[in-house]
Order: structure tokens, then sequence, then C-alpha cells
């Protein structure tokens, strides 16, 4: 007799496997069940919701009653006159994140380090750790309260060395550095945990062989260091490129004015916009889904880069 194309006795040694396996590792199970639950019941089951982007949704007819519209909504997002500076301002707040923030907390780990005094480097560690636990309402008050042209500390000291003030939170020219800065400061010590457990795992042997062979500090780092934090790096680069069209909707709308919206409306805070405030569900979904696709690509190839150059990617 067979089952599913195995002979039944095959088949019976291998649920007996499987299930002396489950038995065995129950207690992980039981830890990893919230975990699952969470992602499928939060993050899987409202995926059902994108078939909206495809409906003309209208709250009283109802998810399965709305029409089908087929690719219209994205036919509008391309043909919106908005569109071109919307991707603009998404993509280069995206590369302002990248470039200037990632790598941040990949040298606030190698600094840490190669502090060999374990008090101070708590110390350090716990001053940089805290700005994470902050609200983004709470960070931006705070560079509200600094920057502000009206008696703010930053212009008020301007005005007192140079004569005059900046219009950081007003101007243009200011709202890209402001917003990369505030992430900075916020997230690059939290950043640094994973590098930080990447390089306790390192061999300390290794470290004392290269000093013995006169290696310098700077080369224990370059050739050491660094080569045990690469696949992390990698793996965190191609995590935060599955993110790169999400630029924070609470940060950005926070900082967002009348003044500086040319610059500082992305797609976080157009589809809060045209969603939430005009009631276009099925638009602002269909917007949604185009910056998920983008960054789905970008995983796909980062990934399939990350491989062709020898390291394992996240798949």
């Amino acid at each position: 007799m067979e089952r599913g194309g195995i002979p039944l006795i095959e088949f019976n040694r291998g649920f007996g496997r499987f299930r002396h396996l489950v038995f065995k590792n129950r207690w992980l199970y039981l830890m990893l069940l919230p975990g699952m639950l969470y992602f499928l019941l939060l993050k899987y089951v409202p995926m059902w919701g994108i078939l909206i982007a495809f409906k003309n949704f209208q709250p009283f007819l109802g998810f399965n009653d709305s029409e089908w519209v087929g690719l219209a909504h994205f036919e509008r997002l391309f043909h919106d006159p908005g569109f071109v500076r919307l991707l603009r301002n998404t993509f280069v707040l995206a590369i302002y994140n990248i470039l200037f923030f990632f790598p941040l907390p990949i040298l606030l780990a190698l600094l840490l380090h190669e502090v060999r005094k374990i008090a101070f480097k708590r110390w350090v560690q716990t001053v940089i750790y805290l700005p994470h636990f902050m609200s983004w309402v709470v960070v931006v008050g705070i560079v509200y309260v600094l920057f502000t042209t009206e008696d703010g500390v930053v212009n008020s000291v301007l005005l007192d060395l140079f004569g005059y003030k900046i219009e950081f939170l007003t101007s243009s020219e200011w709202f890209r550095t402001m917003i990369t800065s505030e992430v900075i400061w916020k997230e690059s010590g939290w950043g640094t945990i994973i590098f930080l457990a990447a390089l306790a795992g390192v061999d300390p042997q290794l470290y004392e062989a290269a000093r013995m062979d006169g290696a310098s500090r700077l080369r224990l780092v370059w050739h050491i260091s660094l080569p045990a934090m690469r696949s992390v790096i990698v793996i965190l680069l191609i995590l935060q490129l599955g993110k790169f069209m999400d630029n924070g909707f609470e940060q950005v709308f926070l900082m967002l004015n009348a003044t500086n919206s040319d610059v500082g409306e992305v797609f976080d805070t157009y589809v809060y916009r045209v969603g939430i405030t005009t009631g276009q569900f099925s638009y602002s979904t269909a917007v949604n889904l185009f910056k998920s696709v983008i960054g789905l690509v970008l995983v796909v190839v980062s990934n399939r880069l990350a491989k062709r150059f020898g390291e394992q990617g996240i798949y």
C-alpha cells in the first residue's frame, strides 16, 4: 500500500520520526507559537486587504461586492502630476538614510569594541541606547525646542555669535538634513547591538596572534573585526533595502509643513492624505502596494547579488 506515492511503511516511519522530533522539542515550539500567531494574525491575514487596490472599494457595498477595476488605480498613480515629485522625495530620503545612517552603527560598534574600560563602555552604551525608546513625537518636540527661530537654543547661539538665524524647520534646504539627523541620533546607538554581538563571537586568540605579529589597532579592525561583521552587514543591508521606500510616516508627518512640502511629501504621507483624510482607500492601497513591490524587488536583487559575491544572503 502507498500513501501520497510513498510506501505505507516508509510513510509511518517518517511520520513517527516527525512526531518524536516535535515532542522532543515541544518547549521550543511552544515558545515559537506566540511569534507565529503574531505574524499570522497581524501580518499575513491582513494581506488579503491589498485586493481592494484592484477594486473601487465602497464601504457600504463591502469587500466582496465592490467593483473590480483592474489596474486603474495604478494607472492613476503613474499619470499623477505629483508622482515624480513623490518618487524623488522618497528616493532621496531613502538614499540619505543608506549613505549617512546605515554605516554609523557599524562605526560605533567598532569603536565600542575597542574600549577597554568596561564601566565606561556600558555608560556610553546606555547613553546612546536611550533615544531609541523615545517616540517620534518626543524627538520632534525636542528638535522644535532646539531649532525654532523663536527663542530656539541653536538659533539663539547663532544670533549671538554671527548675528543671524537659520530657518531649520521651515526651509526646504534643511528638511532632509533634519530628518536624517534625527534618525541618526535616535537609532544609531540601538543599531550597534547586532554588530556588537557579531564582534563578541570573534575568537580573542585571533587578536592576540595578530598583536604578536605586530598588527596595529587599525589592522586588527580591518583584517579581523570587519570580516567578522561582513555577513551581518550584508544581511542588515538587504533588510534595509526591503524598507527602502518606507521613510517613516510619523517622523516625516510631524516635520512636514506648508513651506517644506515640496521636498517633504513622500509616499507615506501621501497615502495618509489621500487614504484617511479623503477616504480613497483603494487608491491609497494601490500606492502602498507599489511601495511594497519596489521593496520586494530590491530585496530579491540585492539577495542575488550578495550570493553572487559569496555571501549567504537572507534566504
